[in-house]
């Protein structure tokens, strides 16, 4: 067999086809393909391939290393010369476009532990959306979904939350959850489909063209016994060898401890779904060569839902639809303190227009991400738009969830457009004016930080602000308020004179309180000059020294 030679750039994904000379019964489940990589340096990454339908196999790849990778395949089938020991030369250029997730590279854990970055180091802040259905036919292609993704590119929306297949709010194999060619598997699981991933190709790689990370949801947590354990390992290898070179993270399930709604054993499934989603979390681990970061989607909190915790890249919490906003303070301030110390946002928290009672307000969304974010390090955080993560179409909802709830009739391409999504765009925009990767949380017990906060709250209520964040140099303090009732802050913390703005949270503009700095010296209140433009009493208070 000739060597294979094929040129591309830096972090830009290639694409190799092996075809086999031996007609399999089950290809699927009988063959499995590898290819070992060597980067110029001698590291070697182990990526898996996938099988593409027929005799045909497939691997792809992608590194931010200039030079000459060499690679060899590994087939399970060593007889089986077309696809065993296979080899060919990667040549890597240096991308000069303007896409940051080539341009910087996929994400990483920052070196401070608390927050996210680039490979290169350039810090992301994570502004996510959640499309958990939209893999699905609903969301029209090309039209709806590169209509969705554009909108939310242009309000700075960077990361999608996508479930690979296999969704909630139903059982497997329900027609709302069909793709333009079915569905991931064949009904009882005999074999995934090849088609159905083709269709969700084009949609994955379209987000990271917009330069949008895919969050990629194995499955809804319910759906493992239904597969077993090893088929979901099959499941797990397939979506990492199809977009693993792909700039993705992983999450590995959506409410990964949830039993199936209608489940006669709750108690003892939960317990079942830990330990399993546990050990498939573990296999990723060991088959993801490119080693992209890995979470879960949590009923509460991601690292409750493992066996181990160091399983995880990061913490992703769901704080809660119907919770008041200092409950989900109170969450990101647990989160903060909890051990191992990693990265925290909330990855579902109140969903805009959720049709619960009482219905989910703009004012809600906009009080959970300033409460949760400040107090969780602001590493960034997950809005979610009802009607667009079901995907509902006009004239035709989503329907009724399999334990009878009706989450709401707007239909994405209206949902789109409500207001809480520009409003954390433009918190967003603020943030990125602000050195806000070296931000710190407020629950912080354990160091010089909870002093500072002491001295910043001088009364400890946790309601008034609600959140706080800081730096270490404390040369920059946020404090998010829900009334309009002045704030007591002690100056002398402060390393230099600081200038005091408020942020309107609603609008996005910021206004000085004076062009002079006051005094860091002794205690000074400051008070919200009114309501916000949307007639609410919740504002933001900058202090920064320069």
């Amino acid at each position: 067999m000739s060597q294979v030679s094929i040129a591309t750039k830096s972090n830009v994904m290639i694409e190799i086809e092996f075809e086999s000379s031996v007609t399999y019964e089950d290809p699927f489940s009988s063959v499995e393909l590898d290819a070992l990589f060597t980067e110029p340096s001698g590291i070697q990454r182990r990526v898996p391939a996938f099988w593409a339908g027929g005799n045909i196999w497939r691997v792809r790849y992608a590194s931010p290393v200039t030079g000459s990778h060499n690679f060899v395949t590994h087939c399970s089938d060593p007889q089986n010369t077309s696809l065993h020991n296979r080899t060919g030369v990667i040549e890597i250029k240096s991308y000069s476009g303007e896409n940051p997730l080539l341009r910087h590279g996929p994400l990483r854990i920052a070196n401070d532990r608390r927050h996210f970055a680039y490979a290169d180091g350039t810090p992301f802040f994570w502004l996510g959306d959640t499309w958990w259905m939209g893999l699905t036919k609903r969301l029209t292609w090309p039209e709806s979904f590169q209509t969705l993704s554009n909108d939310r590119k242009l309000k700075g929306f960077n990361v999608v939350q996508i479930v690979a297949g296999l969704y909630p709010d139903m059982p497997a194999f329900d027609e709302r959850g069909a793709s333009e060619s079915g569905f991931p598997w064949e009904t009882g699981y005999s074999a995934i489909r090849p088609k159905f991933f083709d269709d969700a190709d084009r949609r994955v790689m379209h987000l990271v063209e917009q330069g949008i990370v895919p969050c990629i949801l194995g499955a809804w947590g319910y759906h493992l016994p239904w597969l077993g354990t090893e088929k979901m390992k099959q499941h797990w290898r397939y979506l990492v060898a199809r977009w693993g070179a792909l700039p993705v993270v992983w999450a590995a399930a959506g409410e990964q401890t949830m039993p199936w709604y209608l489940s006669p054993d709750k108690i003892s499934e939960r317990k079942l779904l830990k330990q399993e989603w546990s050990e498939v979390i573990r296999h990723l681990r060991q088959i993801d060569g490119f080693q992209r970061l890995i979470t879960t989607h949590p009923q509460k909190s991601a690292r409750e839902s493992v066996n181990d915790p160091q399983l995880l890249d990061f913490e992703m919490q769901q704080t809660g639809h119907r919770a008041a906003t200092k409950r989900h303070a109170a969450k990101a301030i647990r989160g903060w303190r909890t051990k191992p110390t990693m990265p925290i946002i909330c990855g579902e928290s109140r969903y805009e227009a959720l049709a619960i009672s009482p219905s989910v307000t703009t004012r809600n969304v906009r009080e959970a991400f300033w409460a949760h974010l400040l107090n969780s390090g602001c590493a960034g955080h997950t809005y979610g738009a009802n009607g667009v993560w079901q995907v509902n179409e006009s004239g035709r909802p989503f329907g009724l969830s399999p334990n009878g709830n009706n989450w709401g009739v707007t239909p994405w391409d209206e949902a789109m457009h409500l207001p809480g999504a520009g409003q954390l765009a433009k918190a967003k925009k603020l943030l990125l004016t602000l050195p806000w990767h070296r931000l710190q949380g407020a629950g912080n017990q354990a160091s010089w930080l909870d002093k500072i906060i002491q001295l910043l709250l001088p009364s400890m209520a946790r309601e008034h602000p609600v959140a706080t964040a800081a730096t270490t140099d404390m040369t920059l303090a946020l404090y998010y308020l829900l009334s309009l009732k002045p704030v007591t802050v002690k100056m002398d913390k402060f390393p230099q004179p600081v200038y005091a703005s408020w942020f309107d949270p609603a609008d996005g503009i910021e206004k000085l309180i004076a062009e002079a700095p006051f005094t860091n010296k002794g205690i000074l209140k400051f008070s919200p000059p009114s309501k916000n433009a949307d007639g609410d009493t919740d504002w933001l208070l900058v202090l920064r020294t320069k």
